[in-house]
């Protein structure tokens, strides 16, 4: 059988129940829908019946995940009972992992751990990705250690897999036999080369990759029925293994020959013309050829197929996404993945641990439980020794068996509108700035994030709307909003820097500050009038807005864009984007492209 005949999906799951824990794992990247289930459904009835198939929860503890204390038969039976973890009961067979760009950093460090784990239970985890942005990924331990990366195909009218006799119509290859052959295929130095080679193109500096195509090269050649790896193998080993796993934009051999011959270096004489005494060189060489410049040179061949075959499996925007994103601070990066400023006591639940109960602290029974109940045998034996006598109670505490519940709770994230009410821009942003809210509160239901406005006209800048998440209250704010009077650019700036660095500093979350104006100060930040003193003091104000750390957007609603508006922007570290004609949906565009 060809798996060229499939697409990427089903490619992948063929590879994986062949050699499932050579390759690691699969993830799929996707959102949750027929054509997930129909690829789950047929890896699973690939397996062999006896392949445990388990779902990892990512609110597991440790527990239960690598093995413990069985709470309710020890209360039974008097004494400590082991039991299992997950890890042990998908020895053989399939991990799933649902939900996995959610995957906090503490799982995934032991997932690693385990699938490192030399003589210790082999499975290989599938990872559903479902993330829709940047920052809903894969934690990349784990991502490195999953060989294949593919996205299920929508499925055709009656192609889906829905029964075992159609998947064996769709996929017919014997697995016993493929996964037989697969540990006799010999090893070929000029594929890894040039898989090596071709990994090195794509910028990325693990060995790991290219090991990982190698292995899904022979699984490919062990499906077709073959005992050595042909170019096709290898083809579709980089279209799955590294094509996805790009860093760099791979370049062809000839393009830069091509570049050097057509352009000599500047400076560089034409070689000399050889003289009538010099021997000829052709008549010189008389030595054989070398048979080894016959392999280099089918190597490079090779990798160069390779390469083109990597270049065309690239998904669309992965490398103009890795190039073109906007640099940020790692607090702003830390606030948007939802990390904890301080202890919570509700949200996300994570492993307990030990502690004291202080006030605020919740008591997990069950771990508090599974501590104490190794050492009851211990702590009988101690009260008869002080001639205590018998316990009255069935299970005897102590301090150190304390564990206290942990959660983690997203950062709030509030973007601060900051609105250039002069007479110049009243009448033709507002509006623009309405909607705008409008649609990221819409957000707000998703992200728990807030917004916030800011006016500034006349000598001054007001907080008219403070940070909520109420659509009701955000319309009343701006319908009622006058316009008219000067531009005081430079006490806008400072009532957003000090709304922003409160919001940070005592509030612990994040602040996005978005400024609507077209940078044309004309009132200084005493209120007196003057465009040279007032945009001085605009700059100094986005100064110091650049040394607090926010993050900020300028969006210029001039009808042209403005080098003042620009010159603002670098002063206060702000994303300059210049929307001249720009309507609701455009900012909320650029507002969520920073976020």
């Amino acid at each position: 059988m060809e798996l060229t005949e499939l697409d990427a999906g089903r490619q992948a799951i063929c590879l994986l129940a062949v050699d499932p824990q050579g390759l690691g794992g699969l993830c799929l990247r996707g959102p949750a829908g027929p054509a997930r289930d129909a690829l789950l459904g047929s890896l699973r009835r690939l397996l062999p019946p006896e392949a445990p198939w388990r779902r990892l929860p990512l609110q597991i503890d440790d527990e239960r995940l690598l093995g413990g204390l069985d709470l309710g038969l020890s209360l039974a039976a008097g004494r400590p009972v082991a039991q299992a973890g997950l890890l042990a009961e998908a020895a053989g067979g399939v991990l799933l992992l649902a939900m996995a760009e959610r995957c906090d950093a503490g799982l995934a460090a032991k997932l690693v751990s385990a699938l490192e784990q030399q003589g210790g239970p082999r499975f290989c985890v599938v990872a559903l990705d479902e993330g829709q942005s940047a920052e809903e990924q894969v934690p990349a331990g784990l991502l490195e250690r999953l060989a294949l990366i593919a996205s299920p195909a929508a499925p055709a009218l009656g192609a889906v897999f829905g029964s075992p006799a159609e998947c064996q119509v769709l996929l017919p290859f014997d697995l016993a036999a493929a996964r037989r052959r697969l540990a006799h295929i010999a090893y070929d130095e000029a594929t890894v080369q040039a898989l090596c080679g071709t990994a090195a193109a794509l910028g990325l500096v693990s060995l790991r990759p290219p090991w990982q195509a190698w292995r899904a090269a022979c699984a490919a050649a062990a499906i077709a029925g073959r005992d050595e790896v042909s170019q096709a193998d290898a083809e579709l080993a980089a279209r799955l293994v590294l094509a996805p796993r790009a860093r760099a934009l791979p370049q062809s051999q000839a393009e830069p020959e091509a570049e050097s011959e057509s352009t000599p270096k500047s400076g560089a004489s034409a070689p000399p013309e050889p003289s009538p005494a010099d021997p000829d060189p052709e008549a010189a060489d008389a030595s054989p050829p070398d048979p080894s410049d016959g392999e280099q040179q089918a190597q490079a061949a090779l990798q160069e197929q390779l390469i083109a075959a990597t270049r065309a499996a690239i998904p669309a925007g992965l490398l103009a996404s890795l190039a073109g994103a906007p640099s940020r601070s790692i607090a702003a990066a830390a606030g948007r993945r939802g990390a904890a400023a301080r202890p919570a006591q509700s949200g996300r639940p994570l492993a307990p641990r030990r502690g004291s109960l202080r006030a605020g602290s919740r008591l997990d029974l069950l771990a508090t439980m599974r501590a104490a109940i190794p050492w009851q045998r211990l702590r009988l034996m101690e009260r008869e020794q002080r001639g205590l006598g018998a316990s009255p109670a069935r299970l005897l505490l102590r301090r150190d068996d304390f564990h206290i519940k942990r959660y983690r709770r997203p950062n709030e994230t509030t973007t601060v509108f900051v609105v250039d009410a002069s007479g110049s821009q009243a009448l033709n942003r507002l509006a623009e700035a309405k909607g705008a809210v409008e649609l990221l509160l819409a957000d707000c239901y998703v992200r728990r994030d807030r917004v916030a406005l800011i006016a500034f006209r006349g000598e001054g800048a007001e907080v008219l709307l403070a940070p909520t998440r109420s659509l009701v209250r955000a319309r009343r704010s701006l319908s009622g909003l006058p316009g008219g009077g000067g531009t005081p650019l430079a006490a806008g700036i400072e009532a957003a820097w000090l709304l922003g660095s409160s919001l940070q500093s005592r509030e612990g979350g994040q602040a996005l500050l978005v400024f609507l104006t077209d940078a044309r100060a004309n009132i200084a930040r005493d209120g007196s009038p003057g465009r040279a003193l007032a945009m001085q003091d605009a700059l100094s104000a986005a100064q110091r807005l650049r040394a607090s750390g926010l993050a900020s957007v300028l969006i210029d609603t001039s009808p042209r864009p403005q080098p003042a508006a620009m010159a603002l922007a670098q002063a206060m570290a702000a994303r300059y984007v210049p929307l001249p004609q720009g309507q609701a949906k455009d900012v909320h565009a650029a507002v969520t492209g920073v976020r």
